[in-house]
């Protein structure tokens, strides 16, 4: 039982660590490794990603707030459209065919793996020549933050609102009616179409994707899909490695950050795709 305790909150450290430092929340590492390493059932195992995103979003947000990397306009903006989408595709289940949505939304982060993989060839973290949104400027999206990798304080202009906007939509739409996460579609969002730099689209990614999971929460809570055996000490190790992802994340180059999430983002396109050809 001791053992089985400390290897959760192992999991959940390692899960808070990458899902801060990537803003994809903890569940990319904790529902992998609860079903193939453990062989949890995938109910239990869903269940327990739930509380790791909460976990990571709410370990990591404190820091990011204080050190002002996230952009919490921006989040609010945003989560409007992830709220709307959600409900909506919540709705349309059994409706909508959803291979199509696997299809094109797959296709979106592979496109995205792309457009990183030229910044990174560029080395360009901040776009230049970004041209004036209005509706950016009217809602104050535009945001600051301090670089500790380069101790440089780098401005940013909120590009494509619309753009961005629709796609957050699209990721809600996903998430309620495929029933997978969406933090690579926040980060896409803000990175790919608003033209935000990384570490405060990962940083606001992981304010969102807790807003999120914790409205679905007190469903799997209540369909008793949560096992306190395992959440809680997830969630304990989670929030310290949530905490020390975010101090890392500050201290990385951006160029490094890019380089994990290209291949994570990549996958993930591709099991979508393949999923949506019945794989």
């Amino acid at each position: 039982m001791g053992l089985n305790i400390l290897l959760m909150m192992g999991v959940g450290l390692a899960a808070g660590i990458v899902g801060a430092i990537l803003g994809l929340g903890g569940g990319i590492v904790v529902t992998p490794v609860l079903t193939l390493a453990m062989g949890l059932d995938i109910k239990y195992a869903i269940g327990a990603s739930i509380i790791a995103v909460i976990a990571t979003s709410s370990g990591s947000t404190i820091a990011y707030l204080h050190d002002d990397v996230l952009n919490l306009r921006v989040a609010m903006f945003l989560e409007i459209a992830t709220t709307i989408g959600g409900i909506s595709g919540a709705l349309l289940t059994g409706i909508l065919n959803p291979k199509y949505l696997y299809y094109l939304f797959g296709a979106l982060l592979l496109f995205s793996g792309w457009n990183m993989f030229r910044k990174l060839r560029r080395g360009d973290e901040v776009e230049q020549n970004v041209q004036d949104d209005t509706i950016a400027t009217k809602l104050k999206l535009n945001g600051t933050y301090f670089d500790k990798a380069t101790f440089k304080q780098i401005d940013y202009q909120v590009a494509n609102v619309p753009q961005g906007f629709v796609v957050m939509l699209g990721a809600g739409l996903a998430s309620g009616l495929l029933g997978i996460g969406s933090g690579a579609f926040k980060v896409t969002a803000m990175d790919t179409f608003m033209k935000m730099p990384l570490k405060p689209s990962s940083a606001t990614s992981n304010l969102m994707m807790g807003v999120t999971a914790a409205a679905s929460a007190t469903v799997y809570f209540f369909n008793g899909a949560i096992l306190p055996n395992i959440a809680v000490p997830l969630a304990l190790g989670i929030l310290v490695g949530a905490v020390l992802g975010t101090r890392i994340m500050q201290v990385l180059p951006s160029r490094v950050i890019r380089m994990l999430f290209i291949p994570v983002i990549l996958l993930i396109g591709l099991q979508m795709i393949y999923k949506g050809f019945g794989g």
